[in-house]
């Protein structure tokens, strides 16, 4: 019979971390929390592993602010105690914000500052001989061996999951074979059609890539955002903060694997006086990363449009859905270039099971074929020179945000509200019948699951319609209910008057 589960309460925490725990709304600590906090009260080197959504930041971050309290109550001077080290600026805004949370009732005693922009990298040289390290980790790669022989001492190990991602019963992931016309046809139909419901990230393989997407998506009126390096923290930070608040349906971003490949900035050609800003703008940050760590609030689903190119990659991106207890569903395209990689995937995540954990996709490819035209005509309209002036654009549009709006918005932050990041960049031709979907291209099948207006904007169509008077009702119909090519009527020898024709 399995013991029963710690509760915070009984870890001997300050009433006052307490407090912030309770408003946190967190009634007991996860396996990894309730493992290596004690551990980490009695003085102990940690390196664990537990998978994406399980709580590791509050792992160390609340043994860290206890003992940072237990330490005021014998030293009284001020003095840095506590160091914390993340792989990316995501991340690292993400804790300092978790670290806020926890020490909002102990402010006066612990103060948390990000030195993230002006940390020297030799000031590791100078911490003290004596001192107690955490290392956590959704994979042990070689760097994380690494770091375990540089900065940990007879550490205790936690291995507390054999799967590196949740099972089947909480995360779901499917692959589908297509290749790259089908890629942007199936991701037409899943969302226009709403086929896909629910928050969803969209991992592309380079930052062109992203937004070749978004003008794809733009030409059927479906708003996105871009994750792009290239964007100041700020903007990346302020545009996942409001993903998690609802404000945004559908991200479209690139892994960190993506950025070490310089080919993937496109060599814009700029007039001399713009050549300044377009290559700060194009200077990736090569501290980003959204597939590692980063807490995407309540992910329904991750799709893979393009596969991950290593494993370590696939765990990172899949890791944003299905966190803590919530289900989530993992979708990946996959061509037949991209084949020996998912074959690579595959057989790590199956390890001793005989199952495949990547379970076939069930679509017909063939029930949206109607679509087929309307998806090469978006595709043409997405040329290279739109994605060129399009990353440009917002890469321009993202510093102002940045740089000039900084102080107003720190004076007045609702406005800040108001900064969308999905808005159309419309360099690409825009066809507007794009944005619509005809019944009659919607096969028998999809009919039952489809519905491509909802009540409210049908009720407010045919209100509009009415209002106009244009169109006699029964071409109406024709139009909504069947092809109008195969409705249309002529009638022969009439002339304007209505009498016969000679």
């Amino acid at each position: 019979m399995a013991s029963e589960r710690l509760q915070f309460h009984e870890l001997g925490l300050d009433d006052r971390l307490l407090k912030a725990v309770e408003d946190l709304g967190w009634s007991q600590p996860t396996l990894i929390q309730e493992k290596a906090i004690p551990l980490a009260l009695e003085g102990k080197d940690l390196l664990a592993r537990a998978r994406t959504g399980s709580g590791k930041t509050a792992a160390y971050a609340v043994p860290v602010i206890q003992r940072i309290l237990a330490s005021k109550q014998s030293v009284r001077e001020q003095d840095v105690r506590a160091l914390i080290l993340v792989p990316t600026k995501e991340l690292g805004q993400q804790v300092q914000t978790m670290m806020r949370q926890l020490s909002a009732y102990c402010s006066r005693d612990v103060r948390v500052a990000d030195i993230s922009s002006k940390a020297d990298l030799s000031a590791q040289s100078h911490l003290p001989k004596i001192y107690q390290s955490f290392l956590m980790s959704a994979t042990f790669t070689e760097d994380v061996q690494a770091l375990k022989e540089l900065l940990l001492h007879n550490p205790v190990i936690l291995k507390l999951q054999g799967s590196q991602l949740p099972d089947s019963s909480q995360l779901q992931q499917y692959s589908i074979k297509c290749e790259e016309e089908d890629k942007f046809l199936l991701i037409y139909a899943l969302l226009k059609l709403r086929l896909v419901q629910g928050k969803t990230l969209l991992f592309v393989g380079a930052v062109d890539r992203c937004y070749r997407l978004k003008l794809f998506l733009e030409q059927f009126g479906i708003p996105a955002c871009v994750l792009n390096s290239e964007l100041p923290v700020q903007s990346r930070s302020h545009i996942i903060a409001q993903f998690n608040q609802g404000f945004y349906d559908y991200i479209i971003a690139t892994d960190e694997e993506s950025l070490a490949d310089p080919t993937a900035v496109p060599q814009t050609p700029v007039a001399t006086g713009r050549r300044k800003t377009a290559e700060k703008g194009k200077t990736k940050d090569k501290e980003y990363g959204v597939s590692r760590g980063v807490d995407f609030q309540n992910v329904a689903n991750v799709i893979n449009f393009d596969f991950p190119t290593t494993v370590e990659s696939y765990i990172h991106r899949v890791g944003r859905t299905a966190r803590a207890d919530n289900p989530g569903t993992a979708l990946s395209f996959v061509s037949h270039t991209e084949l020996s990689l998912f074959s690579e995937v595959e057989e790590a995540l199956r390890g001793d099971d005989a199952d495949s954990v990547l379970k076939p996709y069930q679509f017909k490819m063939e029930e949206i074929q109607g679509f087929r035209y309307r998806c090469r005509d978006a595709m043409r309209s997405v040329t290279k020179q739109a994605v060129r002036e399009a990353r440009l654009k917002e890469i321009k549009q993202e510093l102002l945000n940045s740089e000039k709006l900084k102080t107003y918005f720190e004076d007045n932050p609702r406005d800040l509200q108001l900064l969308r990041h999905d808005k159309d960049l419309h360099p690409a031709v825009v066809k507007p019948h794009l944005k619509n979907v005809p019944e009659y291209l919607i096969s028998e099948t999809l009919r039952s699951v489809v519905n491509p207006l909802s009540g409210s904007r049908r009720r407010r169509k045919r209100k509009t319609e009415a209002k106009a008077g244009v169109l006699k009702s029964s071409f109406k119909k024709n139009i909504h209910g069947k092809n109008p090519l195969k409705s249309f009527r002529y009638i022969r020898g009439r002339n304007r008057k209505g009498k016969a024709g000679r």
